[in-house]
């Protein structure tokens, strides 16, 4: 069955998890609202969405130089309090999420970082293949929308799927890590350097 905005809205309402793991979560459970949440409580992503609004003042800078020396990422991963960002389990996410960064090449952490002008550019491009294609006018707006998408997961950070585990996106690994540590974590920002290229990535 067809997952509606409004599903999405009324799980994320019920449940306080993100708007990505409430629609595959309705998803995997053919729109069963109930069998959503129950499904995103036991994964502790409504008990982790809770705490993204706190402040993450401490955190810690890693570092990430690829084997051939010719690709190397600067990244800053934040938490609430020093105790967790000394935590093993800290320390390996921002070393993987460093690892993803040089491999991906991600150029920005969330799609809010995204500049709207190169939204539109985009949005404008893939109407017009759309409408190229011979598609109805109402049709290539939902084609747009889910070719948006897939756009999002070329260049944004929280988007893309892990590279570890590509049945997560790091959004949902990092949601999984402040569940497990109890505390926000946010990536503050990124920097990815690869010889013969500019420098691309950004955070804030």
């Amino acid at each position: 069955m067809e997952i509606t905005a409004k599903m999405v809205k009324d799980l994320r309402d019920l449940t306080g998890a993100g708007p990505l793991d409430c629609k595959k979560a309705l998803e995997q459970h053919a729109g069963d609202m109930d069998k959503a949440a129950t499904y995103l409580r036991e994964k502790g992503l409504a008990k982790a969405a809770k705490k993204v609004g706190r402040a993450t003042n401490e955190g810690l800078i890693e570092t990430y130089l690829h084997h051939n020396a010719r690709v190397g990422v600067l990244l800053e991963l934040n938490c609430e309090t020093d105790f967790v960002a000394k935590t093993p389990q800290f320390r390996e996410l921002a070393h993987n999420l460093a690892l993803h960064i040089a491999n991906m090449s991600p150029r920005y952490v969330s799609r809010e970082h995204v500049p709207a002008e190169l939204v539109e550019a985009e949005k404008a491009v893939q109407r017009k293949r759309a409408l190229d294609e011979g598609k109805p006018e109402a049709v290539a707006d939902k084609i747009v929308a889910g070719r948006l998408d897939k756009f999002y997961q070329d260049i944004v950070l929280l988007d893309q799927e892990f590279i570890l585990d590509d049945t997560k996106t790091v959004a949902q690994m990092i949601q999984q890590a402040i569940a497990d540590l109890g505390e926000n974590i946010q990536v503050g920002r990124f920097a990815r350097f690869a010889i013969g290229e500019s420098a691309d990535g950004n955070g804030a």
